[in-house]
Parts: structure tokens; C-alpha cells; sequence
């Protein structure tokens, strides 16, 4: 069983991703914010993480850039979930290591299509 963490400051947003992957037979870790986010990282390690760039400290970029930077992490997927969705934001979070971006809202297909891509076989 996949393991994905869900990072999302929107209580809302986040059950509904957390419900939509456990649906999908995934295990789901949730994070409110950066600082948990990579607390739960360095703690168990998931196989994907669906990331919020606006959030509390850091934010999503940074936590992304933390994410990739470190050798123990650095292969972990990431899919960046955002309200920003001007071409520059997505080419940004590509910048920072994102694996594929997906703008809200988004249909739930779109976003497990991108899970189910980005997972380890």
C-alpha cells in the first residue's frame, strides 16, 4: 500500500484529497502547514506527496526545495496542488522539484492520474 502525504492548510481541502486516496486503497498522512509537512517527511518517509504552495511557514516552494535538496528525499515525487495557476507559478514549481502541478479546482481524476503516474511500480 502507497503512503502519501497530504499537505494542505484547508481542513476542507484536505479531507477531501485524504478521502479521495484512501477511496483509492492509499494510506494518507496529513500535514496543516511546512514546518509539520516536513516533520512527517523526516518521520516516515512516503512514497508521493501532494503539496499546498500557500501555507504557513515555509511554504509549499520552500518545503519542495527542502524536499529535493536532501539526499534521503530527493526521489520522493511531489505533485504541487494550488490555486495558483498562472503558467509562471506552475513553471516555478517545476523549478523547485515538483514532479507535475495541478491547479484548483481540479476534477479527482486529474489528481489521481498524476498520483498513479508518479508512484514507484
Amino acid at each position: 500500500m502507497s503512503t502519501i502525504l497530504v499537505v494542505e492548510d484547508s481542513t476542507a481541502q484536505r479531507m477531501m484529497i485524504a478521502n479521495l486516496l484512501k477511496h483509492n486503497g492509499m494510506e494518507v498522512i496529513e500535514a496543516k502547514g511546512g514546518t509539520e509537512a516536513l516533520q512527517n517527511i523526516q518521520a516516515r518517509c512516503p512514497d508521493l506527496v501532494i503539496l499546498d504552495i500557500i501555507m504557513p511557514n515555509p511554504n509549499g516552494y520552500d518545503v519542495c526545495r527542502k524536499i529535493k535538496g536532501n539526499a534521503t528525499t530527493q526521489h520522493v515525487p511531489i505533485v504541487m496542488c494550488s490555486c495558483k495557476s498562472e503558467e509562471f507559478d506552475r513553471y516555478w514549481g517545476m523549478k523547485m522539484g515538483a514532479d507535475a502541478y495541478i491547479a484548483k479546482p481540479f476534477h479527482p481524476d486529474e489528481l489521481l492520474n498524476a498520483v498513479q503516474q508518479l508512484l514507484p511500480s
